[in-house]
């Protein structure tokens, strides 16, 4: 059944797809919330039908939905495939036509992209990229990722970046742990996510001692990956959210291995003197994920 959002009313619905949960949440133009509801992410159906009937019992109608959701996806609007989710390490949900199943249900116009993308585009009109044209969005937590602007534009092509699968250098106190991604074993997401700290040290990163060993692993690898950012993509800013990077001790930790990293090479002052203003937080800090959705939803009410 197909459910009718006017393109005329002034609300958008965003949808932060996340390999732990979901949430939803309806906003005005100006980007203000007015509703919102979170769910753990089950199997797709279930999971989609709640997302439709949260949307359903608001009872407006809506100018677009924006859906900022978990990876891989497929983003070339040419292929048959586009809004599957492809090749994900969360169960039940590899090959998932998750914008199909969505507009299927809805005949309003769906924005669609990562979540990390999304987050980067939301960061970027209302937080912590202000000012920029071309920044970094990462977020570390259950899975690591990054969302890229170019030009105030989110970075596609063959698909789009997937930063927390590159392979660090492995850092020499950590020889012995085989990483945790079922694709690559010690990727950076496979070495550095928040299941690989728990697989690690056996407790979360919040847990444990400034003094244990994890904190000085896990700033190298974040601090490799900026590294690598900075000499790929030079971005203006890179952002750093998701649960592991909560707590602010890890933040002049990343920094300082960044900067070893780069070993003097990048002779900008933005970086070499002022490291801590271009590693950040998100300015929105966990609502980046909804946020982000919202913008989709606005950019594809515009088109």
């Amino acid at each position: 059944m197909l459910y009718s959002m006017s393109r005329g009313s002034g609300m958008f619905g965003g949808v932060e797809a996340g390999g732990t949960k979901f949430v939803c949440a309806v906003a005005d133009e100006r980007g203000a919330i007015l509703a919102e509801a979170r769910y753990p992410t089950l199997a797709p159906q279930e999971t989609l039908a709640q997302v439709r009937d949260f949307f359903i019992s608001c009872g407006a109608s809506f100018r677009a939905l924006g859906v900022a959701c978990f990876g891989p996806l497929i983003l070339d609007k040419r292929s048959a495939k586009y809004g599957f989710i492809g090749s994900t390490p969360k169960v039940g949900w590899s090959n998932v036509d998750m914008l199909g199943m969505l507009s299927r249900e809805f005949t309003c116009p769906i924005g669609f992209d990562t979540d990390v993308n999304a987050a980067a585009l939301a960061e970027h009109r209302w937080g912590a990229g202000l000012g920029t044209e071309n920044i970094v969005y990462l977020t570390v937590g259950t899975g690591i990722g990054g969302g890229i602007l170019v030009q105030s534009e989110p970075l596609h092509g063959l698909m789009h970046p997937e930063v927390g699968h590159i392979r660090p250098r492995r850092h020499p106190s950590d020889g012995s742990f085989a990483g945790i991604c079922p694709f690559h074993g010690d990727c950076l997401e496979g070495l550095a996510s928040g299941p690989a700290i728990v697989a690690r040290s056996g407790r979360e990163l919040q847990q444990l001692d400034p003094s244990h060993l994890q904190w000085e692993l896990q700033a190298d690898y974040l601090g490799q990956l900026c590294a690598q950012l900075v000499l790929t993509v030079s971005p203006q800013r890179i952002i750093m959210g998701g649960g592991v990077m909560s707590r602010e001790l890890l933040f002049p930790l990343v920094r300082a291995r960044t900067l070893h990293w780069l070993g003097g090479y990048i002779d900008r002052s933005e970086i070499e003197s002022h490291i801590d203003g271009y590693v950040v937080p998100p300015g929105l800090g966990a609502r980046a994920g909804v946020m982000g959705a919202l913008r989709l939803a606005m950019d594809a009410a515009s088109l």
